[in-house]
């Protein structure tokens, strides 16, 4: 056999183990009969249609209503929903006062 035969021979080998894995793998799906949950018939609705998912449980405890969240909680320095610019809220920063030069000693 020539190279050129072998190569081919081992490229439809490869497909062909990769069909019978496939198939290996699809068969038993196609084959299993999936089983539906029954639901009761209440025979009012026409016997159709879902549900939706079902409701979450109540809260046991309501939340406190009113008051402040939070005890502790600090206002802000600045309000943020206003039409000025942030730089026009801060108060501007202080200056360090600029320092004296340093003396050089007078000779005599």
């Amino acid at each position: 056999m020539s190279g050129d035969a072998q190569l081919m021979l081992m490229i439809a080998g490869m497909h062909l183990l990769g069909l019978v894995c496939a198939a290996v793998l699809i068969i038993p799906a196609l084959r299993d009969n999936p089983d539906f949950p029954q639901y009761p018939d209440s025979g009012s609705d026409g016997g159709g249609g879902g549900g939706g998912p079902e409701r979450p449980p109540a809260p046991k405890d309501p939340p406190r209503g009113g008051g402040i969240p939070l005890l502790d909680a600090e206002q802000a320095r600045i309000r943020l929903r206003d039409h000025r610019k942030l730089t026009e809220l801060l108060p501007g920063r202080e200056r360090r006062p600029a320092r004296e030069p340093e003396r050089t000693p007078v000779r005599t």
